[in-house]
């Protein structure tokens, strides 16, 4: 039986009608489950925990795109094996509004996935990808940058366009990016090419590129689907004929089988060490100001978000070291 996904090919004239969204949500968050499983009380990845605010990391980052993306052009990268955790917040959403993996795989594969799954219902897409475990104080501010990086991809086809965020710290978790020039005066004076990329760096090399200008990468990119395919498959083309091999069961029944055999198969990948480090001459980073952008993938940057809310909670945890401080109460969730 053939999905809404080949029954929803583009043939709209307006100016967004090619823009798509993914909201990367498979990953395993263990860095963050001793923290997640204090406030949830199980092994429930980060994206499906309501760390703040009363709402999941997920539903966030849905209400935040939402902003930005019609909905049914707005896709959810999920993985099989968290299904527990997120049936009840996909209930009604259309069967081709999820990518579902067998497994968590890393990132490279989910992208993959998700990008040849968008060429099959848009070849002409715009892809923005969106990690569903970020915070951001201010989401107007967010989605004009994500317009102008929309831009951006559309005047330069062949560009992958990352958002850079300029840092307050020298942080070795996060990838690093060094603009070059900019890419045209055309697009204003906040997208520049990309001279180096690197992926978690050591504290010394980390305070040298704090010095020398350098930008966070938030891991949000947007560009064509084309631009994305050559990329990966300048860097990883084994990976992506694995997945070209499977492209005929889209959409239909055999597609679940084909992808639970490919993914027995391949290696956790992670698209920033094995793609982005390894071909920066094909990017392009905005540079995002005024954002209040934190990854929460540790638990010391959770804290640092929750003081700067103001927000008090009842479990207490060592924001400096990833240690609980005391018993306290457990299963407690944030409150304002």
């Amino acid at each position: 039986m053939q999905t809404e996904a080949k029954a929803t090919k583009l043939d709209l004239a307006d100016s967004h009608s090619h823009h798509w969204g993914v909201i990367l949500a498979g990953g395993d968050g263990q860095r963050l489950l001793p923290l997640t499983r204090r406030i949830a009380g199980d092994d429930r990845p980060k994206q499906f925990c309501a760390i703040m605010d009363g709402a999941t990391l997920l539903r966030q980052t849905r209400r935040r795109v939402s902003r930005m993306l019609t909905p049914w052009r707005t896709l959810l990268a999920l993985t099989r094996t968290h299904e527990r955790f997120y049936a009840d917040e996909v209930a009604g959403l259309p069967s081709s509004s999820l990518l579902i993996q067998p497994c968590n795989r890393g990132t490279a594969p989910a992208i993959l996935y998700s990008l040849m799954r968008v060429r099959e219902m848009d070849p002409g897409a715009i892809v923005a990808f969106f990690p569903s475990d970020h915070h951001f104080t201010d989401d107007e501010a967010l989605a004009s940058d994500i317009a102008a990086a929309f831009a951006a991809a559309a005047f330069r086809s062949e560009s992958v366009v990352l958002l850079g965020i300029t840092p307050e710290s020298p942080e070795v978790g996060y990838g690093w990016i060094e603009p070059g020039a900019i890419l045209t005066s055309q697009l204003g004076d906040r997208i520049y090419q990309v001279n180096r990329f690197w992926e978690k760096p050591s504290t010394d090399l980390a305070l040298s590129l704090m010095e020398r200008g350098c930008l966070w990468n938030s891991f949000i990119m947007v560009g064509h689907v084309c631009a994305f395919l050559r990329l990966i498959r300048h860097t990883l083309p084994h990976l992506v004929e694995s997945f070209e091999c499977i492209r005929p069961s889209f959409g239909t029944t055999a597609e679940r089988n084909a992808l639970s055999d490919l993914y027995s198969e391949i290696d956790a990948t992670c698209f920033s060490q094995r793609v982005l480090s390894a071909h920066p001459y094909a990017l392009a980073v905005l540079c995002g100001k005024g954002l209040g952008w934190s990854d929460l993938g540790e638990p010391s940057r959770v804290f640092s978000v929750l003081e700067r809310k103001g927000v008090k909670t009842e479990w207490n945890f060592d924001s400096g070291r990833g240690e609980e401080r005391s018993a306290g109460a457990g299963g407690g969730r944030a409150s304002s």
